[in-house]
């Protein structure tokens, strides 16, 4: 399908959006572009990689496009993603999700359409392909390698817990608006004397809810990898809230935290192409249970609680300045990889060095929160000592 130059290299965005994909983008390609290469952008995720009609009279453009230095520098100081995303796993797909001109052909209810990748990849002369995502996205990358497709990966997830790496694209801004918000409704919490409970991204790790936490935007955090008593943290916030001048505590609360004895909290049960039922309303009922147990900390007064999940607004906008740096810098590394014909790897930070690790790595375990020695269990906060030697994020290296 495509003209043939030095080789075509493919870039799609998959899963979440975060402010750092357009950076990455526009770098690889930019780069690629000037060492002979040609560049095509999947639309949507894997979806796009799905949907491909192998007819060259067909009308693609939904699914792919290919790129220019014009296309990439207008989105590149932007968020986002202007190849738009998915959360598309080929390997089992809804019957309802298969394109009409497969349906005959895939009629189960999960169906494994990789076939059909394949094909499409070889149909736009693809050499090799560079995913951008989390773990899930990037799961059906070390599956494309498997299969004999050239692969290098790039981790990105505001969660930061993509397995192999320090650091993915998309978490420090995260990190930074989560700072500015919460410090932004402080005034509201500290007007009328309440709890302030804000819920924030993070279903298995909780790094989204400690960092913000630990750079002093919040008195408390409670983080999936520790299921905390409702009581006990209310007696914390309550005293933390005493000892304030002006009569507030603030709880950061991970998406998958859960109560002592309970399980995440979903918003609905049912599942995304990779598993997974959409989180969302675990602050909500720690808020409520909070002012209902209020009353035994606070000489028999109920204490109102200013309840908001940050959600989306976390992750919208332009990208801060290592979410610029960054992907900037994992685009070129992606392309340094490409151009030693080495594949099958993911470009990392690793205390506070680029590096790459074979792809596996993402399949091989999971990346969460040492409780051990960074969270104070007793306490629901960051342990605040030990620094030395640890990476920026603190927390975030495997090591």
């Amino acid at each position: 399908m495509a003209n043939k130059h030095k080789g075509v290299i493919a870039i799609l965005t998959g899963g979440g959006d975060v402010p750092g994909l357009n950076p990455a983008i526009r770098a690889l390609t930019i780069r690629a572009l000037r060492e002979g290469y040609q560049v095509v952008g999947i639309r949507r995720g894997w979806a796009g990689l799905v949907d491909v009609i192998r007819d060259k009279k067909a009308d693609n453009s939904r699914n792919f496009q290919f790129l220019s230095e014009e296309i990439v520098n207008r989105a590149g100081r932007t968020g986002g993603t202007f190849l738009h995303t998915s959360r598309t796993n080929p390997g089992r797909m809804k019957k309802t999700d298969v394109p009409a001109h497969l349906q005959e052909k895939y009629s189960a209810e999960r169906n494994d359409v990789t076939e059909e990748v394949l094909k499409n990849l070889q149909f736009l002369g693809v050499d090799t392909i560079v995913p951008i995502g989390g773990d899930d996205t990037l799961s059906y990358a070390v599956r494309m390698f498997q299969e004999g497709v050239k692969v290098v990966a790039i981790p990105k997830t505001m969660d930061n817990d993509v397995p192999g790496t320090d650091y993915c694209i998309g978490f420090s801004t995260c990190v930074t608006r989560t700072i500015a918000l919460t410090n932004n409704l402080r005034t509201i919490a500290g007007s009328h004397e309440r709890f302030m409970v804000l819920e924030v991204f993070g279903r298995y790790a909780g790094f989204t809810a400690m960092l913000p936490t630990m750079a002093g935007a919040a008195n408390r955090c409670v983080i999936p990898e520790y299921k905390f008593d409702i009581e006990h943290l209310t007696e914390l916030m309550s005293k933390d809230r005493r000892d304030n001048p002006s009569n507030y505590s603030i709880l950061l609360v991970s998406e998958g935290a859960m109560f002592e004895g309970g399980e995440m909290v979903y918003e609905k049960m049912e599942t995304d192409a990779y598993g997974h039922a959409k989180l969302g309303g675990i602050g909500d009922l720690v808020s409520a249970a909070m002012k209902d147990i209020s009353p035994k900390f606070n000489r028999g007064q109920t204490v109102s609680v200013v309840n908001q999940k940050l959600g989306y607004m976390v992750r919208g906008g332009d990208p801060d300045a290592i979410d610029s740096i960054v992907p900037m810098a994992f685009g070129n590394l992606a392309l340094d990889l490409v151009l030693k014909g080495i594949h099958g790897r993911l470009v990392v930070l690793k205390n506070g060095r680029y590096d790459n690790m074979p792809l596996e790595v993402i399949t091989s375990k999971k990346k969460l929160v040492d409780v051990e020695k960074f969270y104070e269990t007793d306490r629901y906060r960051p342990i605040y000592e030990n620094f030395e030697m640890k990476p920026l994020f603190i927390m975030t290296s495997e090591l």
